[in-house]
């Protein structure tokens, strides 16, 4: 018999770890290709694990709420055949020590041995990944036991561990018996000017409700406070007369309907415009790497659609620049409905470019929403409002009623400046008011 690894596979260019949310075979169960193993979830999107090959499961390597990078071995499964998994490992060449780091050697080999290992302590469990992030930053188990747990159960979690680490300067910690044979470096003084600020304790009373944040809740907001402290956020604001978009679908809708068999909302006649808006400023279709900007060939353009429990997640509408209003309708009201339903796959919601927002779905006129990473701008759509304005005819000013709405561009000032930030939320405007009222669906 041979042992197939089943490692995690690549789920996205953006995506670079998972958590395992549950496990859907045991040890011992029987496997078949393209069965699902167990469930995980992303920043992005939940997803299942299949396997590739038929067999036992023999081993699970990660438990319920660890974070597995992509190409990790997740479990191990017996097959038939010859061992899949084994391969000559590389030749080293061996580099000749000296006295002095043979003796260096030695005396981390001696220090590592001294220390007790990490183990779970009562209810208190600890994943494999986050004992070997202790045990790389020498944190030992009394440290570790008084780390605050974010995860299931109270649970530390890898970014638990991380945001301790990186704060771990500034505190004060009692330096474990176990550990007096490896004498710890001294911390070098943090001036106050260097001092991170840290947010404010709050205390909950007896009156209070403590509501923990869902699993998505937490990625969600990990996400918007590292685009904020990433991009260099700049808005611009302008108001466009949707009168004539207004009139013509109210006209059209019902033919439309019976005709595809799709409702025709706003959506996609606004994404229509934004995609034509990306062709005439190619510039705000970029990411940055490093000192470089990637000038992306294809519009690909995000829309932001709500998740059952209230969340947003962001579909994606490939190539949304080469179709036509039927096809952009089509595949708006796909994505959509397969959000509603929490049945979006992971190729939905890679390769964004640029991401539009609705912000009036909730009765909001403007907003000012954050930038999704890598992308360098995001437009939100307020509220359609019925107003008094002035018209300009041939024949002079008046007042009227039309219909209006703000657009809220936000941009990251790094490499957009206001001009072209300005330039092409004008251009949307300017396509959706120059709609043709005559216009056959």
């Amino acid at each position: 018999m041979a042992k197939f690894e089943l490692k995690l596979p690549k789920m996205g260019e953006s995506v670079a770890e998972a958590t395992i949310t549950s496990w859907l075979k045991e040890v011992g169960d029987t496997i078949e290709a393209d069965e699902a193993v167990l469930e995980i979830a992303t920043d992005k999107v939940d997803s299942e694990v299949p396997s590739e090959v038929d067999g036992v499961l023999i081993e699970k390597l990660f438990e319920v709420d660890d974070v597995v990078q992509v190409g990790q071995t997740i479990a191990v499964i017996e097959i038939d055949g010859e061992d899949s998994s084994s391969s000559e490992a590389p030749k080293v060449e061996k580099i000749q020590e000296t006295p002095a780091v043979a003796e260096v050697a030695k005396a981390v080999v001696a220090a590592k041995e001294s220390i007790a290992p990490i183990v779970n302590s009562g209810e208190r469990f600890y994943s494999p990944l986050v004992k070997n992030i202790a045990r790389q930053e020498g944190i030992f188990q009394p440290e570790l036991d008084g780390i605050p747990g974010t995860g299931k159960d109270g649970r530390v979690t890898k970014n638990d561990m991380l945001s301790y680490i990186e704060n771990r300067g500034s505190q004060t910690l009692e330096t474990p018996t176990a550990s007096k044979a490896v004498e710890a470096p001294k911390a070098t003084p943090i001036k106050a000017t260097e001092t991170k600020s840290k947010p404010a304790q709050v205390a909950a009373s007896g009156d209070d409700e403590i509501v923990e944040m869902t699993r998505m809740g937490k990625l969600i907001a990990h996400h918007m406070v590292e685009s904020v402290q990433t991009s260099a956020h700049v808005q611009s604001f302008i108001e466009a007369d949707v009168t004539k978009i207004w009139n013509w679908r109210k006209k059209v809708k019902d033919e439309f309907f019976k005709r595809e068999g799709e409702n025709l909302t706003f959506t996609p006649i606004f994404m229509e415009a934004v995609a034509k808006a990306l062709r005439d400023y190619p510039m705000m279709n970029i990411s940055i790497q490093g000192d470089s900007i990637i000038k992306k060939k294809h519009i690909n353009l995000g829309m932001a659609a709500a998740l059952p429990d209230g969340n947003l997640i962001v579909p994606v509408i490939k190539d949304a620049d080469q179709l036509n209003l039927v096809g952009m309708t089509k595949k708006v009201n796909d994505l959509a409905g397969r959000a509603r339903n929490n049945a979006l796959k992971p190729d939905d919601i890679q390769g964004g470019t640029y991401t539009v927002t609705n912000v009036g779905t909730f009765g909001s006129i403007m907003g000012t929403p954050i930038i999704n990473q890598p992308q360098v701008g995001i437009l939100a759509l307020g509220a359609i409002r019925k107003v008094p304005a002035v018209v300009e005819t041939a024949e002079g000013d008046f007042i009227g009623i039309r219909y209006r709405m703000f657009m809220s561009h936000s941009y990251d000032h790094r490499v957009v400046n206001g001009a072209l930030g300005g330039q092409f939320v004008k251009a949307v405007k300017d396509y959706l008011e120059a709609w043709d009222s005559d216009r056959e669906i």
